[in-house]
């Protein structure tokens, strides 16, 4: 223990709200002086375990518009939770400004301490400073956006009918893994911009989509005589945001239809960075409490009990199951913190092996500025192919299989050797690329003065097609949206030859 040690912040597991202020106000200096955070604001909110339920059923966001699947998920996980098959976590942090944090009110002390420390300063810091989450997401506009989608779906409600509006939000779900910008920047969810765009967009549709035009003889459509390369042009196309297709482009959409999937396409969108940087996100958080907990340790503010504790509620979500576990191969908090723990180790005290792998930084004395630049630069795929090192596989046991659907056998082609090092790297990384779990779906054509038969095209290889049922049932809610014919052909990309086609109508 350090001469001049403070007081325990507090003693056994019981609490109250003045152990949490002093807990925070410690964790907060070794956080801000020590590791050098930057962080939003902190707010800091205490809830019961059916509040957690809730917060769960809502995607983790304090706020929502009511929807007939978060019933049916909150029930589920009620059940679960009530029957012993789950245990509900301990936290739920939501990036926004101020920085939103939940813990739970049956947490001990020390579980509270080590809360705060997780999330209102580890996954605070990630939030506020990885570049993906600063490139795609607006933290001190997502609060009020979420108050007005619900308080926008409930007058939706009372003048349309629940049926009708939850036919378009079933819809809009079924299809948010595809209604997001993959490219390009931020879209902050600006009221007034997003009020004065849809003005705007309403005028347009008048003129374009003008029923109209059909009944009076020798009149041709706005644009009927385009060619084809014009007018995917001026429709922007291929578009790989289905949503933002169809809210701009559907001829059949009401304004307040339009007004829904661009709430469902713009929740999509500030989720879109989470599951990218989900190993270091988690990695991150987990790093920063222990070394947080361990400082409190070290300078005799929490005893030797509440530190066993922390240990042990670490070792618990840090633990690697073997491969016969059923559920993901790579426990993220695993793997994120096993990372950080190395990425440090060999900043201090590196190997021959991390010298010649990583001349960058080894041996620099400066972990946590390392870490600092690797949580602001990088996502999980681009991550691991830099920073996953020789060690961290030979911990984890990794190698790599080459399963070829034409051998009856299974070879084992990268084990721990300097060539099998870089491929199983490189293949865990690629594991981890967003483009592997979402297909690439675009749309290719309309002829809106024409049959407006919507044509998509799947950019695939073979062995890689959708389910035939998922897909049908996907395309029924995507035909309802547009009110014509839709058409999907699954191409594959090196020879561009057709494999599946599928098609739905409204």
């Amino acid at each position: 223990m350090e001469s001049g040690s403070s007081s325990l912040l507090y003693s056994g597991t019981a609490w109250d709200f003045a152990t949490l202020r002093r807990s925070y106000d410690a964790i907060e200096r070794i956080a801000e002086q020590e590791l050098g955070l930057d962080v939003y604001p902190n707010r800091i909110e205490v809830i019961s375990s059916e509040q957690m339920l809730d917060v769960y059923t809502a995607h983790g966001m304090p706020i929502t518009y009511r929807h007939w699947s978060y019933g049916k998920h909150f029930l589920q996980h009620e059940n679960e939770y009530k029957k012993g098959y789950s245990n509900l976590a301990y936290e739920v942090v939501i990036n926004a400004n101020p920085c939103i944090s939940y813990l739970m009110e049956g947490n001990t002390a020390t579980m509270q301490a080590l809360v705060i420390a997780h999330a209102a300063f580890g996954h605070n810091h990630f939030f506020k400073n990885n570049h993906l989450f600063r490139q795609w997401t607006d933290a001190t506009a997502i609060l009020d956006y979420l108050e007005f989608a619900r308080s926008f779906i409930s007058r939706c409600e009372d003048q349309h009918g629940i049926a009708a509006v939850e036919r378009v939000l079933d819809a809009a779900h079924a299809l948010s893994r595809n209604g997001v910008h993959r490219h390009g920047g931020k879209r902050p969810l600006n009221l007034q911009s997003e009020e004065h765009r849809e003005r705007e967009r309403r005028q347009y549709d008048q003129k374009v989509f003008n029923d109209l035009w059909r009944t009076v003889p020798g009149v041709k459509p706005v644009h009927a005589t385009d060619t084809v390369a014009e007018r995917r042009r001026r429709l922007g196309l291929p578009e790989e945001n289905l949503l933002y297709f169809l809210e701009k482009t559907s001829p059949v959409l009401k304004s307040w239809e339009r007004e829904l999937i661009r709430i469902v396409r713009l929740i999509a969108q500030y989720f879109y960075p989470q599951p990218q940087a989900k190993v270091m996100n988690e990695g991150c958080a987990t790093w920063v409490h222990h070394q947080i907990m361990t400082r409190l340790h070290e300078t005799g503010q929490i005893d030797d009990a509440a530190f066993l504790e922390c240990i042990h509620s670490t070792s618990s979500v840090i633990q690697q199951h073997g491969f016969e576990h059923v559920g993901p191969n790579l426990n993220p908090y695993a793997l994120g913190y096993a990372m950080m723990n190395d990425i440090a180790r060999a900043c201090t005290d590196p190997s021959e092996e991390d010298r010649r792998w990583f001349p960058d930084f080894a041996g620099n004395k400066d972990a946590i500025g390392t870490l600092k630049h690797a949580w602001a630069n990088y996502r999980d795929e681009s991550f691991i192919l830099q920073f996953l090192s020789p060690a961290v596989i030979r911990r984890f046991r990794l190698f790599r299989l080459l399963d070829d659907t034409t051998d009856s056998h299974l070879l084992v082609d990268a084990i721990h050797d300097e060539d099998g090092y870089r491929e199983i790297r490189r293949s865990l990384a690629r594991s981890y690329d967003p483009g592997i779990g979402t297909p690439d779906i675009q749309v290719l054509d309309v002829d809106l003065a024409g049959d407006r038969r919507l044509l998509l095209e799947h950019r695939t290889r073979p062995g890689r097609l959708l389910h035939s049922k998922d897909a049908a049932a996907t395309m029924r809610y995507l035909a309802s949206l547009w009110g014509y014919e839709v058409r999907l052909q699954e191409v594959d990309m090196v020879t561009d030859n057709i494999l599946a086609v599928h098609s739905a109508a409204p």
